[in-house]
């Protein structure tokens, strides 16, 4: 496979508090995923453009969804959030390619709709200095 579309293409596991990982995707109505570089500027006043360095990596995750209470899915995997301080491995697979960080989750948002949707929203961010790196 080369160009794909994000339908039916996607494995998603996130580990509990234990340490264990449960494959929430069906819980995920969408995600985003992001692995920025942080930049220094070393333009000297001799330049007419901008000279810059490459700094440390990082990456992020927002996982949205709609609330699940059942044995091993998502309200079992991100309730323990506000209570406990745990890296959860977060893995990505996408046409093929995965992604795997530690991380660390730093919300567990719950949203009740005027028309009675119950969905959550969890930021994850790198959490032990590895560079992302897609394999």
């Amino acid at each position: 496979m080369a160009k794909a579309s994000g339908l039916g293409q996607s494995v998603l596991s996130v580990d509990d508090a234990s340490g264990t990982a449960r494959a929430i995707k069906n819980d995920i109505t969408n995600w985003q995923m992001s692995t920025p570089r942080g930049v220094q500027d070393i333009t000297g006043v001799d330049k007419s453009a901008n000279e810059r360095l490459l700094l440390l990596a990082d990456g992020s995750v927002t996982l949205n969804g709609v609330f699940n209470a059942a044995a091993n899915q998502s309200h079992d995997v991100f309730k323990t959030v506000p209570s406990t301080s745990v890296q959860r491995t977060v893995t990505q697979t996408v046409n093929g390619v995965t992604l795997a960080m530690e991380m660390i989750a730093t919300d567990y948002q719950l949203t009740r709709s005027d028309s009675g949707e119950l969905t959550f929203s969890v930021p994850l961010s790198l959490a032990d200095g590895s560079v992302p790196t897609w394999a």
